[in-house]
């Protein structure tokens, strides 16, 4: 999976949990959950998401690693790397 399949893997489903949201005007850097108002639970569906697309084992000790877009796509490049 190249860089560039992981941003559209991580965009297509914070999509998925925030359809509403226009992710080009959301700062890959902001806290996701303030940024595109969702919870913890919305969160946990995220990343359940992504473990399911990409087959990267995410323990809840490496959640707070994927609080933003950039590091989402930082950690999942790190261990598809």
């Amino acid at each position: 999976m190249t860089g560039i399949d992981v941003r559209k893997t991580v965009l297509e489903e914070i999509n998925n949990v925030a359809p509403e949201v226009d992710l080009a005007t959301v700062d890959p850097a902001a806290d996701l959950r303030e940024a595109i108002d969702i919870d913890s639970m919305d969160f946990l569906n995220l990343v359940t998401a992504l473990h399911r697309r990409t087959s990267v084992e995410i323990p809840e000790t490496d959640y707070p690693k994927l609080v933003t877009i950039s590091g989402m796509i930082a950690y999942l490049e790190a261990k598809l790397g």
